[in-house]
């Protein structure tokens, strides 16, 4: 129990981590992956609409990760190309556990969606995804 909070303050990351992130992802993620409302804004929306999602997903995860929690610091993390593996993890995790979600349940199918619009629909639902993954990652 006390060794993730261990890990937090050391900077170092393990697979109970990315067990954490996974299971807030998914958490947040199933309900807007299965509801109609969040299929019918993304075929209104633009692409411009998800790429400024994108950017919000990337803004919510680091700062809960780096700015809410004083304990953490990025600058001592293990790195992959200048960027921290516990963001890049938990930025993976919000996207593919969506993605996951819509494939496991068929939801394009359902609601008869092309690729832009399953993309869209992920742009939308990794927002919440985002939330989900890092408070776990955070709390835990």
């Amino acid at each position: 129990m006390f060794k993730g909070a261990t890990n937090k303050i050391k900077g170092k990351y393990s697979l109970a981590d990315l067990a954490q992130q996974m299971v807030g992802g998914f958490l947040l993620a199933g309900p807007f992956v299965v509801t109609e409302e969040v299929w019918r804004l993304a075929e209104n929306i633009t692409l411009y609409h998800t790429l400024l999602s994108f950017f919000i997903v990337l803004s919510i995860g680091y700062g809960a990760l780096y700015k809410a929690d004083e304990e953490r610091d990025a600058d001592k993390e293990r790195h992959f190309l200048g960027v921290p593996l516990r963001f890049i993890s938990l930025v993976l995790v919000s996207y593919m556990s969506v993605f996951v979600l819509i494939m496991i349940f068929g939801a394009y199918a359902t609601f008869g969606a092309d690729l832009k619009i399953v993309i869209k629909v992920m742009g939308i639902a990794s927002i919440f995804s985002m939330i989900g993954a890092a408070t776990a990652d955070s709390i835990f």
